[in-house]
């Protein structure tokens, strides 16, 4: 199980790493927060060798996508309406 933690939370690094350069790129707030909640539950589920951090973390990032604050909200928006 410690495996699979390692490799889940080096994947959430990983989204975290990019969310933070498409902050970078687009100053989009909601790309930040995203970052933040993935490196978060990384960060915690490394610490404490659990499982549960991640999936709280994902459950966390689906609802901030959820409510539109994911970088690409605003495109597929602008596309739809125009």
């Amino acid at each position: 199980m410690t495996i699979v933690i390692y490799i889940f939370s080096g994947l959430f690094l990983l989204l975290a790493a990019a969310l933070v350069f498409t902050w970078w790129q687009r100053r989009h707030p909601g790309a930040l927060l995203l970052a933040a909640t993935y490196a978060m539950a990384s960060a915690l589920a490394l610490l404490l060798h659990t499982w549960w951090p991640l999936v709280i973390g994902f459950l966390s990032a689906w609802s901030l996508r959820l409510m539109g604050l994911d970088p690409g909200a605003a495109e597929r928006k602008r596309k739809s309406a125009g």
